[in-house]
């Protein structure tokens, strides 16, 4: 039976007005309590305004955070997630250190011999009038004195596009080579950043077919990290294709020590888009590799054990979502970065969160006084680490829905709207977007006149 026009107006407006009430309350309420803002609103008020008060939770030395931005998803453009930074924590929980001015941030590097200078790694969109009627990226590595604020570019190239070609990755060799993670070209290449030459490189294409991974060309393996490592006492570069679901090693004459490799194509059950591994080396009781699980939601640590990859630890609780860092600091604790949980913690030997930072989406992040990464860290098969795994009973109904949905769903709707936006919210969403299409369908059928597109524009009697 059909309804009247009134009345299914009526209906949808009221559908209009309740999941507009919901989603305007709900972003009231998280403001009001901070309970799903994205990123505290005392770290991001500090970021705005330097303010020098403790933010988060004191710590032995201080704590660097680079941050990545999916600014599509908010118009206020000094909202958390709508924006990239570079901040330090000072040990008392203060904001050391703060910049915003590149587009993204991504891997941070203490410099080794000084106490508070790092590199990292950015990128900067350019626009067509900048790069010959295209747009196209700057990536490029740059060092900054925490203290001093004294800045100094250290290599740079442009690509094309703005997406799939940053650059997430540096890692120092010596004081004039970098080794870096190409995404534009799908390679690890090692530069002499005196003379401006690339000393080395490995084409993922020799090695791995196109029909692999993600879309050729235009984001296929995905190279998010890379480290100049020692495997059976050669030097070697450790390469981390996300998109193959797998860590490969490579030997200095370029060719693939397949044995070595952790993960394959499509093996989700061992890794499933990883980000940020590092390499714990034998007189640290590895080889062990500790891996940013991303789609898994995890943080996984594999040991070398007979000449292959064995699990031997992994981390995760009801919030982690999307971690892309994990750092095995020297006295056994682990530093965290989970960018869709939007904070950066560590955890104690016994798995226990001991210092937390929420901080809007953030990329990787180090404790300076510890080495580069997981230098000087044990594995966890070294120090008997026991895995951590989240409590099913302490799962709220959002998380149980979520948990449901397949890794891919879940870290999407994560990554696109805000952390406010909870199950109700999302609901509240899908019902107003409906009923604005149902309503705007049925509006166009009732019209009494019809628009012929053609020029000149005609409106005609049905």
């Amino acid at each position: 039976m059909d309804l009247p026009k009134r009345t299914l107006r009526l209906l949808l407006a009221a559908l209009v007005l309740v999941a507009a009430s919901t989603i305007v309350a709900g972003y009231v309420e998280s403001e009001r309590t901070n309970d799903r803002v994205t990123g505290d609103p005392a770290v991001e008020q500090a970021f705005r305004s330097g303010d020098d008060a403790a933010v988060v939770g004191e710590r032995d030395n201080v704590t660097v955070v680079a941050t990545d931005s999916n600014a599509f998803v908010s118009d206020e453009s000094d909202a958390p997630r709508a924006r990239a930074e570079l901040a330090a924590f000072a040990p008392d929980g203060s904001l050391y250190y703060y910049q915003n001015d590149h587009t993204r941030y991504w891997d941070v590097d203490p410099v080794e011999g000084t106490s508070h200078t790092v590199e990292f790694v950015y990128a900067d969109h350019l626009d067509a009038d900048e790069c010959d009627g295209a747009v196209c990226t700057r990536n490029g590595v740059e060092r900054v004195n925490l203290t001093t604020g004294e800045r100094t570019d250290v290599f740079s190239r442009i690509t094309a596009g703005k997406h799939s070609t940053r650059w997430h990755d540096a890692d120092r060799i010596d004081e004039d080579r970098l080794l870096v993670a190409d995404i534009a070209q799908d390679r690890a290449f090692i530069v002499n950043t005196t003379t401006g030459l690339i000393e080395w490189s490995w084409e993922a294409q020799a090695d791995y077919g196109v029909e692999s991974g993600g879309p050729f060309p235009e984001d296929w393996t995905h190279i998010n990290d890379v480290e100049h490592v020692e495997v059976d006492g050669e030097e070697a570069v450790m390469v981390s294709l996300r998109n193959q679901d797998q860590v490969s090693f490579v030997d200095m004459q370029g060719e693939l020590m397949a044995e070595w490799t952790l993960g394959a194509d499509g093996d989700h059950a061992t890794l499933y888009e990883q980000h940020n591994p590092d390499f714990i080396p034998a007189e640290e009781g590895g080889p062990a590799l500790l891996v940013g699980d991303s789609e898994n939601g995890r943080i996984v640590e594999y040991q070398r054990e007979n000449g292959e990859w064995v699990e031997s630890w992994t981390w995760a609780d009801q919030r982690i979502q999307w971690p892309r860092d994990a750092d095995r600091l020297p006295n056994g604790h682990t530093l965290i970065t989970d960018s869709n949980g939007d904070r950066v913690f560590e955890v104690d030997r016994e798995g226990e969160i001991v210092w937390s930072a929420d901080v809007g989406f953030p990329y990787e992040a180090e404790r300076l006084g510890t080495g580069d990464e997981s230098t000087g860290g044990e594995s966890a098969a070294s120090l008997g680490l026991e895995s951590h795994e989240p409590a099913p009973e302490a799962a709220s109904a959002r998380q149980r829905v979520e948990n449901a949905l397949p890794p891919t769903i879940q870290n999407a709707i994560a990554y696109v709207f805000p952390r406010w936006v909870g199950l109700l919210e999302e609901l509240a969403i899908v019902v107003l977007v409906g009923s604005l299409l149902r309503w705007a369908t049925l509006e166009y059928r009732w019209l009494d006149h019809t628009i012929a597109f053609r020029f000149p524009i005609e409106l005609r009697r049905k």
